[in-house]
């Protein structure tokens, strides 16, 4: 295992020398530019918009959101430490809206969210116009968690394909005044990201009630314009596949994130709207997440659900940790689109020195329902009991999982979610953290080919020690909030404007940080 280390000169050694006072002498002309350069290319691309009342009219994408299937109930998930991505929530209907931070492709040809955990809706053109949806993201560390849920689609394709493919191409210009996240002195400065997206799938990949095989992949290329040494490039993959013979039902996940900045980026937030708040600065974080599930129906009724899982957070220069972890739960269809579960997750938990190796047990209860055609509600609720090798004693704390989605009137979608989970810190020697968090995102459709986003999040990170005789008494409370304004111009192509707000306050005034970003993007859909 890798020796700990001095945690406030190790850490932010490559940001010791910085120049202020040039960056800010430079920033603000490119900034005052950009803004004006911004609003005109907006304002041109709305009226071209307006101009184009001859094109078919494809509404804007919404942030992915899992679908509550009609057909049978969703397997529900764990809270913590590893729980499983909201259950599937109901199709939004008819039209969907532009997401705040993923791509925009088409939602009237939008897949349908299946009954896995990683379920998703319609993110990706084909040449036939059918859509292959981004993946659910996990947690605020990865995982499978509600975290990153986001809104629904429309209605799935009537007609089934046996291969599927997609490809996105986003560039965003962004200024961003605190690059470094630091609490004094900050430096601001103008990148550009290049975000490409390619999906492919074999299969029914849409339903997900037979076999069939997808694999998602987006690199990221971030060029900052004075700060070129802090240039990064982030990877994001997922896998996913599925085996079904009637009453017995398998499914496998991989996701891998290889990221170098500041930001805990997923497929469907990419603008940074979760910080990684456990070192409030840019740094290298790789996240592998791997799940086999399988169910079984023993009646018409009733049904088991086991979990495998194994997931590690791998920081080169700190602290990693590594988690195997089961579960068995047993369902109850109470209703056609109402689920009951109960069960138990228990797993070994290995972390670097100097922080102690952990083993926990979960006791969790769980339920899906499809309230209405519109509205959708998931929650998994429980205790975990951690032990730790070493002195200190048994941690008890209560976990949990909620996600819904609520779809009021046509062009509106309105998401919220909660969770609460147990992490290793990756900074903090011998600690760990509680992360508590709700996030809420809304979307609605204006002026026709006009779409309005709001996303906003908080997040609560209280610190407690894995042995006796540390002093861990940090407690972050981060939020943010990210309006978004964009134009569908034509079926492949789409634009757009954002402002992005957030902001870590911390009782140690090291970790506090507030940071505001402008930006704009611009999709091509292939």
């Amino acid at each position: 295992m890798r020796p700990g280390y001095a945690l406030y000169i190790h850490r932010f050694a490559r940001f010791s020398a910085r120049a202020v006072a040039t960056t800010a002498e430079i920033a603000h002309p490119i900034a005052g530019r950009t803004s004006a350069l911004i609003a005109a290319i907006f304002f041109a691309l709305a009226l071209a918009a307006q101009a184009q009342e001859s094109v078919e009219e494809v509404a804007l994408p919404a942030w992915t959101e899992p679908t509550l299937p009609s057909s049978e109930p969703a397997p529900s998930t764990e809270a913590a430490p590893l729980p499983s991505a909201p259950e599937p929530l109901p199709s939004t209907p008819a039209d969907s809206l532009p997401s705040s931070s993923a791509p925009l492709p088409s939602a009237e040809q939008a897949f349908p969210s299946s009954p896995d955990p990683w379920s998703s809706s319609g993110n990706y053109t084909t040449a036939e116009t059918s859509v292959i949806g981004s993946p659910n993201s996990g947690g605020p560390y990865g995982g499978f968690s509600t975290k990153n849920i986001a809104l629904g689609e429309g209605p799935t394709s009537s007609e089934a394909r046996r291969f599927y493919y997609g490809l996105l191409f986003t560039v965003r210009g962004v200024w961003d005044d605190n690059i470094f996240l630091t609490h004094n002195h900050k430096t601001s400065d103008y990148y550009f990201a290049i975000e490409p997206q390619l999906t492919l799938g074999l299969g029914d990949v849409q339903g997900r009630n037979r076999s069939y095989l997808r694999l998602d992949y987006m690199p990221s290329g971030i060029l900052f314009v004075n700060h070129s040494d802090e240039d990064a490039f982030n990877q994001l993959i997922h896998l996913e596949g599925g085996y079904s013979t009637g009453r017995l039902r398998l499914t496998l996940y991989q996701d891998v994130a290889l990221l170098e900045s500041a930001n805990l980026n997923s497929f469907i937030d990419t603008t940074g709207l979760w910080a990684n708040t456990d070192a409030n600065a840019p740094t290298s974080l790789n996240i592998f997440n791997t799940r086999l599930a399988a169910e079984y129906d023993l009646t018409g009724k009733l049904y088991l659900r086991g979990e495998l899982d194994s997931y590690t957070y791998f920081y080169p220069w700190h602290i990693s940790d590594y988690t195997v972890s089961g579960g068995l739960y047993l369902y109850y269809r109470a209703l056609p689109k109402l689920s009951i579960g109960v069960g138990t997750t228990g797993g070994y938990n290995w972390v670097d020195d100097p922080t102690a190796n952990q083993s926990f047990v979960q006791v969790n209860g769980r339920l899906n329902w499809e309230v209405t055609a519109k509205f959708g509600l998931y929650a998994s609720a429980g205790a975990e009991f951690r032990q730790f090798d070493s002195d200190r004693g048994t941690y008890t704390t209560p976990v949990f999982e909620v996600g819904l989605s609520y779809y009021p009137f046509e062009g509106s979608t309105f998401t919220l979610a909660a969770g609460r989970r147990i992490y290793n810190s990756g900074f903090e020697p011998n600690q760990d953290f509680t992360d508590t968090y709700v996030v809420g995102r809304f979307q609605q459709r204006l002026f026709h080919r006009l779409y309005f986003g709001l996303g906003a999040g908080y997040e609560n990170a209280n610190y407690f020690a894995t042995t006796d005789n540390v002093d861990a008494s940090r407690n972050d409370d981060y939020w943010f909030i990210e309006p978004s304004l964009d134009v569908l111009i034509t079926r492949w192509l789409s634009a757009g404007v954002y402002y992005l707000h957030r902001e870590d306050n911390s009782n140690t005034d090291f970790f506090s940080f507030d940071d505001n970003q402008v930006g704009w993007r611009v999709t091509l859909r292939f």
